[in-house]
């Protein structure tokens, strides 16, 4: 073997080893973003396959299962050619026909394409899975997925998230992330008659199964207190000193969002709060001198043991009700779920896990519900608004109804 034949072979190699080394970092690069996605918690059911699909989310048209997303060629997405997949991320345009629009594609639609490449060598490189998917059960006409395309005409907005001009680098960046990996709007923004998201009511709080997905906006935010930190702790950690997150929330934060490195949890913090600066936030609300005697009565009764006589709260128990988030929401939806049917367990990791919160639906008449809002409402927020007990008559019912209608 002569030197020149050597020297192409060393190149040949090299430049072998190097596009491996690139694959790898693609393929890890993928699996961040996929976790970013919070792919697992949709498409892998309890006691499956990981991401084997199966899920069922329940709409106002009927049930939607969620797919193999597994190379598997049979019933995954092995036969997905590069673009294939692209357009099933982007605007819903699989192969076997149109994904409904409870696979956020709505809100993927913004990933560019290097994070689009990334995802795709992922998925094409996880364990396959033969789980076979399920069909779905929707109504017509709904169940003609060929009007999909028109309902993309209607409610699919193609987005480019290129720097926004006046804005820093940290904000584009959770702009970017939030909006598409994070789809935080998916959950937390109003819909239209025909379920697609109302853009002009961008994060200002949506009904997502059976809680209230709570206004996200900055300006909200920063009215109600939020600091920087605040909100770094409730996407690492699934709460802060403004109390815990509820219902599905806890799924994202657990498979998904405490998974953000340190660089996109402040982009996001950054973004979510419209400030490059540290935010500091309000200190907790506590008025004892507001309090009624009736609702203190209940409260102490059934709320105390667990949440502190001052609403202090219990580190790794209890939350604080002091400047409690879900307690200063002008809609009290979600703080009569909890109080009526409970909040499950939240385990984060061994040393941070939050106990059962159990129901008193059967305990507290009308009376004594209004009596406890407004007793937590007037000791514990800056709300000064009081309840009639009609008032909660109805809140109480449209609770009741959507524990019925729960998605999964």
């Amino acid at each position: 073997m002569n030197i020149k034949t050597l020297t192409c072979l060393i190149g040949v190699f090299g430049l072998t080893q190097h596009a491996v080394a690139d694959k790898s970092e693609q393929i890890e690069k993928g699996k961040y973003l996929a976790e970013m996605s919070d792919c697992y918690a949709c498409h892998t059911i309890e006691g499956g396959e990981p991401y084997g699909g199966g899920l069922p989310f329940v709409t106002p048209f009927g049930t939607v299962y969620s797919t193999n997303i597994t190379p598997d060629s049979e019933e995954g997405i092995g036969h997905y050619s590069y673009q294939d997949f692209y357009d099933a991320l982007h605007n819903g345009g699989a192969p076997g026909g149109h994904l409904y629009p409870a696979m956020p594609y709505t809100s993927f639609t913004g990933i560019n394409d290097d994070d689009t490449q990334a995802l795709f060598a992922y998925f094409q490189s996880i364990k396959p899975s033969s789980q076979p998917n399920k069909d779905n059960d929707m109504m017509f006409p709904a169940n003609l997925r060929f009007g999909l395309n028109a309902w993309n005409m209607l409610n699919l907005e193609e987005v480019n998230y290129s720097p926004v001009t006046g804005k820093s680098a940290e904000w584009n960046r959770g702009n970017y992330i939030v909006n598409t990996f994070g789809h935080c709007g998916e959950c937390h923004t109003p819909r239209n008659i025909m379920m697609g998201m109302d853009s002009e009511r961008h994060l200002q709080g949506a009904m997502i199964g059976s809680v209230f997905a709570p206004n996200i906006t900055p300006a909200y935010l920063n009215q109600q207190g939020w600091s920087t930190q605040d909100i770094k702790d409730m996407l690492l950690h699934g709460y802060s000193r403004k109390g815990t997150v509820v219902g599905e929330m806890y799924e994202a934060i657990f498979h998904s969002l405490s998974k953000f490195d340190d660089d996109d949890l402040n982009a996001a913090a950054v973004y979510l709060l419209d400030s490059d600066s540290n935010v500091e936030g309000k200190a907790l609300t506590f008025r004892p001198d507001n309090a009624q005697g009736e609702g203190r009565e209940v409260y102490q009764a059934f709320c105390a043991h667990c949440h502190g006589y001052e609403g202090q709260g219990k580190p790794n128990y209890a939350p604080s009700m002091q400047g409690n988030g879900t307690l200063s929401q002008e809609n009290h939806f979600n703080s009569v779920s909890a109080i009526l049917y409970g909040i499950k367990p939240q385990y984060y990791t061994p040393t941070n896990a939050f106990y059962t919160m159990p129901g008193y639906d059967k305990q507290l008449s009308n009376e004594d519900l209004m009596h406890l809002l407004n007793y937590l409402t007037a000791t514990y927020t800056e709300n000064s608004a009081q309840l009639s007990v009609e008032q909660t008559k109805e809140i109480r019912t449209s609770v009741t109804e959507s524990q019925k209608n729960a998605t999964h």
